[in-house]
């Protein structure tokens, strides 16, 4: 999950940038960031903490 995380928002945030400079979509992501940065930080802190270390899994 931790690497699918990365991956999406990876995705999401070249996704966005490339829309902005097609000029397809016009927004301020500088502002959007300004604005957004501590759920930014919240959200990646839960999906640190709800991922599972490679160590963690119970054997039967």
């Amino acid at each position: 999950m931790k690497g699918n995380f990365a991956a999406i928002v990876l995705v999401v945030v070249g996704v966005l940038a490339l829309a902005v400079n097609l000029e397809l979509i016009s927004i301020d992501l500088v502002q959007i960031v300004r604005t957004w940065w501590p759920l930014i930080l919240i959200l990646i802190g839960a999906a640190l903490f709800f991922t599972p270390e490679p160590g963690d899994r119970k054997r039967p």
